[in-house]
């Protein structure tokens, strides 16, 4: 089974096909940083007007690169939430749209648990039962993974996720967007001066809030801030502060499930300071850490025709209505069972 995958969520168009035998035949990711830059932040319309033009090129690309035809797609699946609405729609109309042309099925899948399950797609994936945080621009999450769909949600962001505080962060500190990469960058020429707040690890639960660790680092900022080497302090001292609570939340999980096996994903994944912490924690606790390979962090189309292939090939598909859901809770998925 050949399944086409495509990725509109927000400010990257993804587009991939994924074999159930042979993996991943290819994938093309276009991205819209450069574009939004000007605004300092993700544009909505244009976000939606970008994914029009690229998408179809991007799929054509992707057939011809894969020396494929639309005769050998067997079904398509694409990103229906959670997102920008007006995102959403382009690739769902798109998709849907082909399936119905193509005589396939079609699948609409959660973006969230397509970077769940992004591991999969290592030549050494991860064995269920497993830990999984996933840390993106918009959510913060700690999930237990029995198998696809069956996920225990342990605890959550109470306002702002790990992405989104880092990147109001950075644009604290005059960085311009992207924010999170940048600031990453400025921490590691910082010193460690600062101790900021490590919110909610004082108390027991898993989950998170970086709102009151964004005040504490605007305050800083209007204190202290005075030269770039300041600046570069204050990074690191957040950059560490939210590495570490990561840290201890994910230490909790793996003792309160009594795993093993630690998966992380999401855009932020591939922080390298939170991913060198993770891992001498997982370390220190007899735990393995899986994460994916740098480009299937942040949304890619790859993710989403494996997560939405496995849904096909247990039988599950859409009717003909154009489904988006920019609000999608993860518990809501149902539990695939292959027979």
């Amino acid at each position: 089974m050949y399944v086409l995958g495509i990725e509109t969520s927000c400010d990257e168009t993804g587009v991939a096909i994924y074999h159930a035998h042979k993996g991943l035949v290819h994938h093309l990711l276009y991205s819209q940083v450069e574009m939004h830059s000007a605004y300092g932040g993700v544009v909505p319309e244009l976000a939606s007007r970008d994914h029009i033009r690229k998408l179809t090129p991007l799929i054509k690309q992707c057939l011809a690169e894969s020396a494929l035809t639309a005769q050998d797609i067997d079904g398509v699946a694409y990103t229906a939430g959670p997102g920008l609405m007006g995102a959403l729609l382009v690739g769902a109309c798109t998709a849907r749209s082909l399936a119905w042309a193509w005589g396939v099925p079609a699948l609409a899948t959660h973006h969230m648990e397509g970077h769940l399950l992004a591991p999969m797609l290592e030549d050494n994936p991860p064995k269920y039962p497993f830990v999984a945080l996933l840390i993106s621009g918009g959510h913060t999450l700690l999930v237990k993974v029995e198998g696809i769909g069956r996920y225990q949600l342990l605890g959550e962001s109470l306002d702002d996720a790990a992405g989104e505080a880092f990147d109001k962060t950075a644009k604290m500190l005059g960085l311009g967007y992207p924010g999170g990469p940048r600031l990453s960058q400025l921490a590691q020429q910082g010193r460690p001066r600062f101790r900021f707040p490590r919110p909610m690890t004082d108390r027991p639960g898993l989950d998170f809030s970086f709102s009151g660790l964004k005040t504490f680092t605007m305050n800083t900022l209007n204190t202290t801030a005075k030269t770039e080497q300041d600046k570069a302090d204050v990074a690191y001292a957040f950059q560490q502060a939210v590495a570490e609570t990561l840290v201890i939340k994910c230490r909790r999980a793996l003792q309160q499930t009594g795993l093993t096996t630690l998966v992380i994903a999401g855009g932020v994944s591939a922080n390298q300071e939170i991913r060198r912490q993770l891992q001498a924690m997982a370390e220190k606790e007899g735990a393995v850490l899986n994460f994916p390979r740098l480009e299937f962090c942040t949304d890619n189309g790859a993710m989403i025709a494996y997560a939405g292939c496995q849904r096909l090939l247990a039988g599950q598909h859409e009717d003909l209505q154009i489904f988006a859901k920019p609000r999608w809770p993860i518990s809501e998925l149902t539990s695939v069972h292959r027979g």
